[in-house]
């Protein structure tokens, strides 16, 4: 076993690594093992479906190009939100009322899991309650309160608390809203270390975890194959769980389903927590109604982390402090005189639609991505459905594989240029 948790295991600056715990990973793959499911990712997904794998009885074999919690697993603003990532009028218009009230409560599901999986093996992730829409717009208010009154009217949803200015002011110190919905039912936690909850439940179940492990090719068949630097891995199932991270070479089949897009994190000096109070008063976290949005929360040392700006570029900016303090700003002017210790990037993979994608591919593949930052309790129902689909019950997986996605127009060439086209737009409609 080795100890892994240094320079260059995380991207640098990352304050989720530098407060996490040192972590002791198992060896890279070293020779041919067999396993009845193969995962590649170490991510939330992967790791949430090789653990109901393995509590069903399964062996099980996790390859990770890093480590686990590497991608966006533990970069993110560990935001746990309701519902999917599109909103319940969009979801009826497009599949029916039936449909979308099952979509709904699958997402209710996904916050269960994540509820159950830190109770059921102690993961200290610093969950807090509370998950605040703050509105920039009064354009906006009007669908925000018709959709929290139908939530509460037609599905049974009573979490939600409609606020005017003047109370979202006295909740969050800023002047950029106009109104905004407090979700009760959702909240926040440390990304990284619920990651490596995940991945010590899943060794102590039982499952075989190799980091810096790439999945290189893979040779599908009755039984399939995966070839890493130093190893092959032999299993009749195979689950591709890399999301963002899984690249457009290994499994070319998948390219230009999903796209890859770059966020950016801060996190300030610790603030203390009277400060951190005036600043938002009840400890949620929060995100904005803007198209490019930001989101913010604060840390369980009262630092303020906060998420902001887009890039669809592999290159970070030049200054990323700089760059994230900037949208910072925007929102907490009275933030001039903090220091700003840690920031970070990482990227997180779209859909067309923002629907997740699941689906199969090659001899008892099957994969899910594209969560569109809403990832955190989706993430962990899609390891749920995937471990159903294996197991032969597939009625659930297909409620997502059925949905017909449009890939991104201009292929893996085009798509970017295309999206930063469209990002523009949206973005100039945030300011007007």
């Amino acid at each position: 076993m080795n100890a892994i948790h240094g320079p260059g295991q995380y991207p640098a600056g990352s304050y989720y690594q530098a407060s996490c715990l040192t972590q002791t990973w198992p060896e890279s793959l070293l020779g041919q093992v067999e396993a009845d499911v193969c995962v590649i990712g170490a991510g939330f997904t992967g790791l949430s479906a090789a653990l109901h794998l393995a509590q069903a009885g399964y062996s099980v074999v996790v390859l990770e190009r890093d480590v686990p919690g590497f991608g966006a697993s533990g970069r993110n603003g560990g935001q746990v939100g309701s519902g999917q990532r599109c909103d319940i009028p969009a979801l009826e218009k497009r599949f029916g009322r039936e449909r979308a009230r099952v979509f709904w409560d699958l997402a209710e599901e996904a916050k269960n899991i994540v509820q159950q999986r830190i109770a059921d093996h102690n993961i200290d992730c610093d969950y807090q309650p509370g998950n605040l829409l703050a509105i920039t717009k009064r354009r906006y208010l009007e669908d925000v309160h018709a959709q929290a009154q139908r939530l509460e009217h037609e599905y049974g949803y009573h979490r939600n608390e409609l606020l005017s200015r003047q109370q979202i002011r006295q909740m969050v110190a800023s002047d950029a809203y106009v109104g905004g919905c407090l979700d009760h039912g959702g909240g926040h936690l440390h990304p990284l270390k619920f990651a490596h909850g995940l991945a010590r439940a899943a060794l102590a179940a039982g499952v075989r975890i190799f980091p810096h492990s790439p999945a290189e090719k893979i040779h599908w068949g009755r039984r399939n194959t995966v070839h890493t630097p130093r190893g092959q891995v032999r299993a009749e199932f195979l689950l591709l769980c890399g999301n963002a991270y899984l690249g457009d070479k290994l499994e070319p089949r998948l390219s230009g389903r999903v796209m890859p897009i770059v966020n950016h994190i801060l996190a300030t000096e610790p603030l203390g927590e009277q400060r951190a109070r005036q600043i938002i008063s009840n400890n949620c976290c929060v995100h904005s109604s803007k198209f490019v949005v930001d989101y913010y929360r604060f840390s369980a040392d009262h630092r303020l982390l906060f998420g902001g700006g887009e890039t669809y570029s592999e290159r970070p900016p030049a200054d990323l402090k700089a760059f994230v303090r900037g949208y910072m700003l925007r929102v907490f002017p009275q933030l001039a005189d903090a220091r700003i210790d840690y920031a970070w990037s990482g990227r997180l993979a779209i859909s067309f639609d923002r629907m997740p994608e699941f689906g199969r591919v090659g001899c008892n593949g099957f994969y899910a991505h594209g969560f569109s930052g809403h990832g955190v309790a989706l993430t962990q129902l899609a390891g749920r459905l995937l471990a159903e689909v294996v197991a032969g019950q597939a009625q659930r997986f297909d409620l997502y594989a059925a949905i017909r996605h449009r890939s991104f127009p201009g292929g893996t060439l085009l798509r970017h240029p295309l999206l930063v086209a469209g990002m523009l737009y949206y973005s100039l409609r945030d300011k007007f």
